[in-house]
């Protein structure tokens, strides 16, 4: 099932522990080796940069989870751990949007760079991150979990981040 929405329906949120449940149940549906409730419940009391994106809910119904993102602040830089958008709203440009807003807070908190792991395998996130900006700048040999106990290589990008405005401001209400 795919339900199409338009970014005036959706909103970004802080994620909170009330979210987690739903996170990790997208997270499931989304990922081989997903993360654990642990990682995100951790990643909240580490005080990291965790956003749900939400969106569709009407009259008694509630809003639907169409993703989430978690990054990590560094000294001059942030580090995007975890994007994912919910498999019934992929294709639809929320990853997009999510990397737009996250890259308005990372230049809001003077970050100049933004940096991310993707699986070598994910070629889909790849074109995604590399219309978006990011190059390719190195590989982490073995960094992720792979089928039957083996280990697959994670492409490192970087974005620089400048001065401009992003265009995220539909997504702030």
């Amino acid at each position: 099932m795919s339900a199409v929405l338009d970014a005036r329906e959706a909103r970004l949120e802080p994620m909170t522990v009330a979210h987690v449940d739903a996170v990790v149940a997208v997270e499931q549906q989304s990922y081989s080796h997903p993360w654990t409730r642990g990682n995100f419940i951790d990643s909240l009391h580490a005080g990291y940069h965790c956003q749900c994106l939400t969106g569709g809910g009407s009259a008694g119904q509630p809003e639907a989870l169409l993703g989430y993102f978690v990054a990590m602040q560094g000294v001059d830089e942030v580090h995007l751990l975890n994007i994912t958008v919910a498999p019934a709203f992929q294709r639809q440009g929320w990853a997009p949007l999510m990397l737009e807003a996250l890259g308005g807070w990372a230049r809001g908190q003077r970050a100049q760079w933004l940096w991310l792991e993707v699986r070598t395998s994910n070629e889909r996130a790849q074109d995604v991150y590399l219309r978006h900006g990011f190059r390719r700048v190195g590989v982490r040999k073995a960094y992720y979990p792979a089928a039957g106990g083996r280990r697959e290589d994670a492409i490192v990008m970087s974005l620089r981040l400048n001065e401009q405005a992003s265009a995220w401001g539909a997504l702030r209400r």
